[in-house]
This record gives C-alpha cells, sequence and structure tokens, in this order.
C-alpha cells in the first residue's frame, strides 16, 4: 500500500476488476462454446462444474482490470507492481 491508502482506505484497495455484468445477464448473453474457444486461443485453460459458470465468470463479465489498477495507482492508494497473466481458472 501507499501512505495515502492508509491514510483515506484503511490501507484496503480492490481485490479484482468487479462485475461489468451481473450473472444472470451473462448466462443469457453469452455463449459456451464461444467463451471456451476465447480462452482457449489466450491459452487459459477452464474445468467448471457446470457450464452456466463458463459464462458467468468469461472475461466479458468483469471490467478491465488495468483499467481498474490504473485508476488505484493513479489516485495513490496502491502502486502497481507486476501484471499477471491467468493460465487457468477453477470454479465449482
Amino acid at each position: 500500500g501507499t501512505d495515502k491508502g492508509m491514510a483515506t482506505t484503511f490501507g484496503s484497495t480492490c481485490h479484482g476488476a468487479g462485475r461489468a455484468r451481473s450473472r444472470s445477464s451473462s448466462r443469457a448473453k453469452l455463449d459456451y462454446t464461444d467463451v471456451l474457444a476465447n480462452l482457449r486461443t489466450k491459452g487459459i485453460s477452464i474445468r467448471v462444474a457446470s457450464p452456466k459458470l463458463v459464462m458467468e465468470e468469461a472475461p466479458e463479465s468483469y471490467k478491465d482490470v488495468t483499467e481498474v489498477v490504473n485508476t488505484c495507482d493513479r489516485a495513490g492508494i496502491s502502486k502497481t507492481v507486476v501484471k499477471l497473466r491467468p493460465v487457468g481458472v477453477v470454479k465449482g
């Protein structure tokens, strides 16, 4: 964290990008096979208990994490250190 983060947010910052689309909207608007194909092209492997979870956790269901991280960095409440790339998703 940062001194400003400690003073203004008790040393807390976001722990993820946050949802851009509700779970029900994701299930209704995204296609299971399209999401799997998109993840596969990025080299991301996914295993889930139910196909509906694929749509709920699809990258399209979330805000742009880079934008969220950059916003926190610019606000001075946290510092960007490294960018990670997912290689797998476990949900279920």
